[in-house]
């Protein structure tokens, strides 16, 4: 039987705080490309996108050292071929806020279950934003597969996708 097709989506903001949570947060020495490996099974990855909210200068050493940060990101990235998708940031009462960073995703699930680009959607969001692009995704019989960390699953995610897995700090220890 030929593998089936998965794209692989990740909340960026999402993953970079749960991986902060469990002591693991430095991106630019994550190894993007095993994790999808092991993500997508033996199934075929068509694309995996990374969905972050751009940061913007404004000219302050902070943003400077944010967006250099981010740029190297982004070729780390590349590096192991994934995408990344763009929302930006919103400051708001001297903190950022990340918008259209959700709507893309929803898109590209949708796209993906209507224009059949894949037969398996992995998501690595806790964000129940998503849910009724999920649900969409359900009804056009594509298996949607949400990944979460064990010590902040979502319920609302567990219970509306076809299957979940929990990852935990030992999961992403050898991948780090």
């Amino acid at each position: 039987m030929p593998s089936k097709r998965c794209i692989i989506l990740i909340d960026g903001s999402n993953f970079y705080f749960k991986l902060k949570d469990l002591k693991l947060h430095n991106l630019l020495n994550f190894d993007f490309s095993s994790f999808a490996l092991k993500l997508s099974q033996r199934d075929k990855i068509i694309h995996a996108t990374y969905y972050i909210g751009k940061v913007r200068t404004d000219g302050t050493k902070r943003t400077n050292i944010i967006h250099a940060n981010q740029q190297k990101l982004f070729e780390h990235l590349k590096k192991h071929n994934f995408n990344y998708s763009l929302g930006y940031l919103l400051k708001s009462d001297g903190k950022f806020h990340e918008k259209g960073v959700d709507v893309n995703i929803a898109v590209d699930i949708l796209v993906a279950s209507y224009e059949n680009i894949c037969d398996r959607i992995i998501i690595v969001s806790s964000d129940t934003d998503l849910l009724p692009a999920i649900k969409k995704a359900r009804e056009k019989k594509k298996k949607v597969e949400y990944v979460g960390f064990s010590h902040m699953r979502s319920h609302a995610m567990i219970n509306n996708c076809s299957k979940y897995t929990l990852l935990t700090k030992k999961d992403l220890s050898p991948l780090s």
